[in-house]
């Protein structure tokens, strides 16, 4: 059993749904999972060994949703090694926009200049197409876990 933290940046409760879905997912895989929906600086601060979720939306002129932007603040201004923290991202966006996905994004540059490694693809979901999100991320969820190295 391995433990997962969840971030959810979400204005309207798309990413919030998501990070639901796949938080499910992974606690029927026998995982525990914990999810923020107003994400602090110490959430990120998890145990060696556990795992960091991002999963954020666009809000606006390619802007962090509210709920999450003052963690991305905070990332910006503490002078903090995040070395150990491995973790993997997950943006849903309109395609039709020129910031498309730019939520997930800034975040996952903040973290890898911090030092934390991504595990993995950065997802980026067009929610515009008629697939449905969870269907597009469950496919790269599969993917993440073998990434780590945790088997199904």
């Amino acid at each position: 059993m391995n433990h997962f933290t969840l971030l959810v940046g979400s204005t309207l409760g798309s990413a919030e749904d998501l990070a639901d879905h796949l938080a499910q997912k992974l606690r029927d895989l026998g995982h525990q999972t914990v999810i923020h929906t107003s994400p602090q600086f110490d959430h990120i601060l998890i145990e060696p060994g556990h795992y960091l979720l991002v999963v954020s939306s666009t809000h606006g002129a390619g802007d962090l949703p509210d709920n999450i932007a003052s963690l991305y603040r905070q990332l910006g201004s503490e002078a903090v090694s995040l070395h150990r923290l491995q973790y993997g991202a997950v943006g849903l966006g309109d395609r039709s926009y020129d910031t498309f996905c730019h939520g997930i994004q800034k975040l996952d540059q903040r973290l890898r200049q911090l030092g934390a490694e991504r595990i993995g693809s950065l997802l980026e979901i067009d929610v515009s197409l008629p697939d449905q999100p969870e269907d597009t991320a469950e496919i790269w969820l599969d993917q993440w876990l073998q990434d780590l190295g945790i088997p199904r």
